[in-house]
Formats: structure tokens, C-alpha cells, sequence
């Protein structure tokens, strides 16, 4: 009998959200994603420190900011000789909000891929979804950079995505969840809000059907998950990035996964678009989008300043 992590892949295409090598090798995702906090883990690993090392050792004169982005990119060269679709980097959060050197930062990122012969098709550079973020990838893709907008709570934000033409959003589904039971308190019903009820699988379902019913070719990647129910309520999502832990729990788990999610039979042409008052007023009236966004930045910050404190004391 056929295992739950198999019976996905028929539905979605399986992605690794990890740095770790063996994980993806292990798993045999199309993808993988990366972002701060994933290889800052990875590079206190034994076996990844001879990354950070080799780095600072080669570019012992560049900034520290070049050398990160260097860093960044040898995972992301590494990934791509196990996996035999696209790696995700991402760029510096402390430019969330700074389109101009959001799109420095990638071009620097992606000039750093080409010198080493990735092509362009297998990056994703990795955006956090502010105003100023999908403003800088909407002049990116026109480049032909792709880019995978992460952070993203909302349809607002998502709808923002969708005409800056992006090629991918990552909807974070169990950082949702965790700001609904974290708001409930003692009030929260984990049965409740399980599988298809989960404010998280919601969100991502609503984005969906607002895509797929407009035509909009965007790819929607559902992301931070929690548990496997969540992961199981989202099959027939374009893209589902999973963690290690989750996806050994899929492997091991027997038996088939019905899709959950089906593009709609009509469909409808897109709205008005959504100008920068109209984003950052929607954005402000949910109260769980622009908590999480901004927690969410600040914590990939910490993360990218731990990783520039290692590069600085190598």
C-alpha cells in the first residue's frame, strides 16, 4: 500500500522546507525552500559549518552582507544538485520595506547563481510580502528574476501578488493558526478547528479559489504547517512546502490522501487592482496579517543578524 507522503505527490507537488541535505535526499521533494533561520540551524551542524568556513575563507575581504548572500548561495547550489527542481533564497528581511535595495540585493544574489552556471528558472528569490516587497519583485519578474513571496497572511496580500505577476506565494498556514489559538486563549477548540475548519487551511483555500476562479497563473505554495491534518485539508494545492518532521510522518503513515482542493469550472476576471492605500488599509483592518507579517520580519532579522555574527567571527 501506497504511503500518505506518495499519495500527496498526486495531488501536490512535495516541497523540502529545510537546509538539511540528507532530509532532501531522504524525501525527494521537486523543490526546496530556504530562509534565514533554516540555514542559520543548518550551519551550527557539523557537517554544514565547512559551508560557512569555506566562505569566509574565499572572500575573506567582502562584506559581511556579500558574504551572506555568498553563504546563501552555496546552500542553494548544494540543494540544487539533490533536488531536481528550484531552490528558494532569500533576501535580507532588513529590506522589507526598501524596494530599491530589495532589488539590488536580488540581482546581486542572482548574478552570484549565474557566475556559478544555476540557471535563472531553478531560483526563486524569496521576498517578504510588504508593499515595498511586491514592488520589488513586480520589477524583478519583468527582469526574468522569479520570485516566491513569503510571509503572507492574507488575500489582500496575495492579490497584490497576483498583479505584480510573481511566479509563487507562499501562504503561511500554521503561523495563522497559531495566532487564532493563541488569540482564543482557554476559549480555542483543537477538534474544532481541525483539517478543512483550520483558520490557517482557510486562508490558503480562499486564496486558491480567488486564483483559480480569476485565471491568475501565480503558483500558490502553502507553507508553515503545523501538523499533518493541515498538510492533508490543502491536497491539490499547486505546491506544498513541508518540513522534515512532517514529511516523515506522511512516509510513514500508509494509506491514500483525497484531493481537497479543485479549481473552480468558471471563472471571473480580476477586480479593480489594489493601489498602495487600498493594501496597507486591508492589510491594517486584519489584526492576525499584520501581527504575524511583522513578527515574522522580525524574527527572520534576528536570525540574519545571529548568521552575520557567525560570518563575522569565523
Amino acid at each position: 500500500m501506497s504511503n500518505q507522503l506518495e499519495a500527496l505527490r498526486q495531488h501536490s507537488a512535495v516541497v523540502a522546507d529545510t537546509g538539511d541535505f540528507e532530509a532532501m535526499r531522504a524525501f525527494r521533494p521537486t523543490d526546496a525552500t530556504t530562509n534565514p533561520s533554516l540555514i542559520l540551524k543548518a550551519v551550527q551542524k557539523s557537517e554544514y559549518r565547512p559551508l560557512l568556513d569555506r566562505v569566509v575563507r574565499d572572500h575573506a575581504g567582502a562584506s559581511t552582507a556579500e558574504r551572506m548572500d555568498r553563504l546563501l548561495v552555496a546552500f542553494g547550489q548544494a540543494i540544487l544538485d539533490i533536488v531536481p527542481g528550484r531552490v528558494s533564497t532569500e533576501v535580507d528581511a532588513r529590506l522589507s520595506f526598501d524596494t530599491r535595495a530589495t532589488v539590488e540585493r536580488a540581482r546581486a544574489i542572482m548574478a552570484l547563481y549565474a557566475a556559478a552556471g544555476i540557471p535563472r528558472e531553478r531560483v526563486l528569490i524569496k521576498i517578504a510580502s510588504t508593499w515595498e516587497g511586491i514592488q520589488a519583485a513586480r520589477v524583478l519578474q519583468s527582469e526574468g528574476v522569479r520570485c516566491n513571496m513569503t510571509l503572507l497572511f492574507s488575500l489582500e496580500q496575495a492579490i497584490a501578488c497576483a498583479e505584480a505577476h510573481v511566479q509563487l506565494i507562499s501562504p503561511f498556514v500554521g503561523r495563522i493558526y497559531d495566532w487564532y489559538k493563541k488569540n482564543q486563549g482557554a476559549a480555542w477548540d483543537e477538534a474544532a478547528n481541525a483539517g478543512s475548519a483550520d483558520p490557517g487551511v482557510q486562508s490558503v483555500r480562499h486564496i486558491y479559489e480567488h486564483y483559480k476562479r480569476a485565471g491568475v497563473p501565480t503558483e500558490i505554495m502553502g507553507a508553515s504547517f503545523r501538523n499533518v491534518g493541515q498538510i492533508l485539508a490543502l491536497a491539490g494545492c499547486d505546491l506544498l512546502t513541508i518540513s522534515p518532521e512532517l514529511l516523515g510522518q506522511l512516509q510513514a503513515a500508509e494509506g491514500g490522501v483525497p484531493r481537497q482542493l479543485t479549481p473552480p469550472g468558471s471563472t471571473v476576471p480580476p477586480g479593480v487592482p489594489l493601489g498602495e492605500a487600498d493594501f496597507r488599509f486591508a492589510l491594517n483592518e486584519n489584526a492576525m496579517a499584520t501581527d504575524k507579517l511583522a513578527e515574522g520580519i522580525r524574527a527572520f532579522v534576528a536570525d540574519a543578524r545571529k548568521l552575520d555574527g557567525l560570518l563575522e567571527a569565523a
